[in-house]
């Protein structure tokens, strides 16, 4: 009898659900699946740089740099779906010394990063909300350009740092507030970001902003402000295109960092969703610390 018992007991053992996992183990489990993406994806890169190399497509060791800079910038933008280009630029800039070379590879890999980002999110995109930051962003884009090209822009670039860099800061400390959006607030708000954008190459800066101080859940701001940011590259590469016709055509470096970025992208998805709300307020708040200290300094 004792023998039944204990094969019973073994096989009820056996098919009660096993046990909750602890909270203090749960957040680094929850890591572990996109971590070993990023550690796998990071090998297979390095394979994939020195077979670039070996085919003449990448020289020396600045540019086998290059490609792991892209998969940092874009698993840590990827997070909270920003801040790509002043991640990337604060990390390309000391490699490479032709600053239009940096402008490509960021701008093509920024591009391959929203739109994956964007098509992952496609059933959270709030279509009414995009539509008019993105009448604004088209009225803005020009007039960014414009001062761009007549006004000694780096002056406005370091304001705009320095004012991001406070907010991001402020937001780490203060409790989650909620304004109350509109089409006009929004139109107002899209405008800005398109005079950023063309600016200081950073047309998501007040969107992002405004998404959170309406208090909408994360997937809701990333379904409306990673839409406009593509949208506004979009339109920048195709200025680009027209005011410097093929001098503006990525070259071989650029288009080999795709792989890269679109790497780097999923393994910050997966670290997204991932997070509660709050954890994402945190992680957008430092990223506009980040970006603003990239536009600062």
């Amino acid at each position: 009898m004792s023998r039944i018992a204990t094969a019973q007991a073994d096989t009820t053992a056996l098919a009660a659900p096993a046990a909750p996992v602890p909270h203090r183990l749960a957040r680094p489990l929850l890591l572990a699946r996109p971590l070993l993406l990023l550690a796998l994806g990071a090998m297979t890169l390095g394979l994939y740089d020195l077979l670039l190399e070996r085919a003449g497509l990448l020289s020396g060791w600045p540019e086998l740099l290059v490609m792991p800079a892209v998969l940092v910038a874009a698993t840590t933008a990827s997070i909270a779906g920003f801040a790509f280009s002043a991640i990337c630029g604060a990390m390309l800039l000391p490699l490479l010394h032709e600053p239009l070379q940096v402008v490509r590879i960021m701008l093509l890999s920024s591009v391959a990063i929203q739109a994956l980002s964007v098509w992952t999110l496609r059933h959270a995109i709030d279509w009414p909300s995009l539509a008019r930051f993105l009448a604004g962003g088209i009225l803005g884009l020009p007039v960014g350009l414009h001062l761009l090209l007549h006004i000694q822009a780096a002056g406005y670039g370091r304001a705009i740092g320095l004012l991001l860099v406070t907010y991001g800061a402020v937001s780490l400390f203060r409790k989650p507030g909620r304004v109350q959006g509109g089409a006009v607030p929004d139109i107002l708000v899209g405008a800005a970001s398109g005079i950023t954008g063309g600016l200081a190459a950073f047309p998501g800066a007040f969107v992002t902003i405004w998404c959170g101080l309406q208090g909408w859940d994360k997937a809701r701001q990333r379904g409306v402000y990673q839409p406009f940011i593509l949208a506004m590259q979009l339109a920048a590469l195709l200025l680009l295109y027209l005011l410097q016709g093929k001098a503006a055509a990525p070259g071989g470096v650029a288009l080999a960092c795709i792989p890269a970025a679109l790497l780097g992208s999923l393994a910050g998805l997966a670290i997204f969703r991932r997070l509660t709300d709050r954890q994402f307020g945190t992680a957008v708040a430092l990223l506009l610390i980040v970006a603003g200290l990239g536009l600062a300094l």
